[in-house]
């Protein structure tokens, strides 16, 4: 009897890498970051905290193009 040829099995989907979560140093040290770019000012610990936040889990942008700062003297 002739060998009957087996269709080869399918490759294993790789998944994804998954995002992996900033740590609270990481998150901390980026606020702080924002904090220094907005000139030392005071400002709202709690929105450098969310914005730093955002920053570090959302996917880098393709352009590779840096966010501008802008101060405002007042």
């Amino acid at each position: 009897m002739p060998k009957t040829k087996e269709a080869p099995a399918p490759k294993a989907r790789k998944a994804a890498p998954a995002k992996s979560k900033p740590t609270q140093d990481q998150i901390a040290t980026r606020a702080y970051e924002i904090y220094l770019e907005r000139g030392s000012t005071p400002g709202d610990p709690m929105q450098d905290w969310l914005c730093a936040e955002r920053e570090l889990t959302e996917s880098p942008k393709k352009s590779g193009s840096k966010s501008k700062v802008i101060n405002i003297a007042a």
